[in-house]
């Protein structure tokens, strides 16, 4: 699966700062340029104007190991994977090339607690929530979840065909994911669903039959379930909570100066197509799961 994301997202790609002097030079209004930061103020994205950790490079965080279909071979520096490929999207459109961005191993939990960061901006699947909003910046979303069950076959779980009947089975999910979280809210299970590290821990604890489905992303289901799980199956997909759709954002230190040229970045990538080709090309084989309610 080797490729180079580099190119053409770079063939396509304007720096942030010139695309702020052509938004002046067309007489666009500043409520509606791209690259005002919030209070209105012009944004200027370059490597030579932005803050980052360390002068002239990109410190791009995430866990360790790093999961497909997000990363490929544990090895985020490759540009493969949706996450590694988006990082390396984000970083040409703020005019990092690839040999400027340095990869940072920061435990889940870390990266979205109060206090300095060991990056300059994280992917790792982490979902936007208020209370999250409270300790960290996210940058605009880059895509869209929903959480799904996984189970062994022929398991009482893999039975269920609604959230009641999951109720009533021993669940589990990675600690402080929205995956537990939709677990508590959405199921209610009967007992204290089991908590985990990682996702891997979760596994094992699936294979050996300590719980009877573990909940995680949709595409991380997928992946598990085609390439991990000899007889792993998904149950269905949760519904959104609160009503609202999850979305993943990459995150930044609280008030971060550069929380708005990384959202200026994800919305150009948006905007001209980019994270729709990233996800056709990583996530094509996330279909449609049987929805549960």
């Amino acid at each position: 699966m080797s490729r180079v994301i580099s190119l053409p997202v770079r063939r396509v790609a304007v720096p942030l700062s010139l695309v702020g002097v052509l938004a002046v030079t067309a007489c666009a209004p500043a409520e509606d340029d791209a690259d005002s930061a919030a209070d209105g103020s012009a944004l200027e994205c370059t490597p030579d104007s932005m803050e980052t950790l360390e002068e002239g490079t990109l410190t791009v965080g995430t866990s360790t190991p790093a999961y497909p279909p997000w990363f490929v071979d544990d090895d985020p520096e490759n540009g493969e994977g949706f996450e590694s490929a988006v990082a390396y999207a984000i970083a040409a459109e703020l005019g990092y090339d690839d040999g400027d961005v340095r990869w940072a191993s920061v435990e889940f939990n870390n990266a979205i607690q109060p206090g300095p960061k060991e990056f300059d901006f994280n992917v790792n699947q982490f979902s936007i929530t208020e209370d999250r909003e409270e300790a960290v910046d996210f940058s605009s979303p880059y895509y869209e979840v929903r959480q799904a069950v996984v189970a062994l076959e022929g398991s009482e779980a893999a039975e269920a065909e609604s959230l009641a009947d999951l109720a009533e089975v021993d669940l589990g999910a990675q600690v402080g994911t929205t995956s537990y979280h939709a677990v508590e809210e959405l199921i209610e299970p009967a007992d204290e669903p089991q908590v985990f590290n990682t996702n891997d821990d979760g596994k094992l604890a699936l294979e050996n039959e300590q719980i009877d489905a573990f909940v995680v992303d949709l595409p991380t289901a997928f992946y598990i379930t085609s390439a991990e799980l000899d007889d792993g199956m998904i149950v269905g997909q949760l519904p959104a909570l609160d009503s609202d759709n999850e979305e993943f954002g990459a995150v930044l230190d609280k008030d971060s100066p550069l929380t708005d040229c990384v959202t200026a970045a994800v919305d150009t990538l948006r905007e001209d197509g980019t994270l729709a080709d990233l996800e056709q090309e990583w996530l094509a084989e996330v279909a449609d799961a049987p929805e549960l309610s």
